[in-house]
């Protein structure tokens, strides 16, 4: 295992999803007493692991005919997009 990938990976999605719709439906999950902690915590850990696991296995279709610098170019301008679209619909 590169730890060097783990690492960056890790905390590339670690600071993405902190505070996202993701976590804040947990919360709600979570903060209603009659919902057992441990099977909103486990629900919630699936679900990310299987669309991890798609990202993953859709990375790796689309790497096959689509070159890794226009993917990167893409995602970035996305996120760029995405960014934009948020400091603009503010106001």
């Amino acid at each position: 295992m590169d730890i060097r990938l783990f690492a960056t990976v890790f905390t590339t999605i670690f600071i993405a999803e902190l505070g996202d719709k993701t976590q804040l439906a947990t919360l709600l999950y979570a903060s209603d007493a009659e919902h057992p902690k441990l099977t909103v915590f486990l629900a919630a850990a699936t679900a990310l692991v299987l669309t991890s696991a798609l990202g993953v296995l859709g990375g790796a279709v689309i790497s096959e005919f689509v070159s890794p610098k226009l993917l990167r170019w893409v995602a970035g301008g996305g996120f760029i997009a995405v960014g934009l679209w948020v400091l603009l619909a503010g106001e």
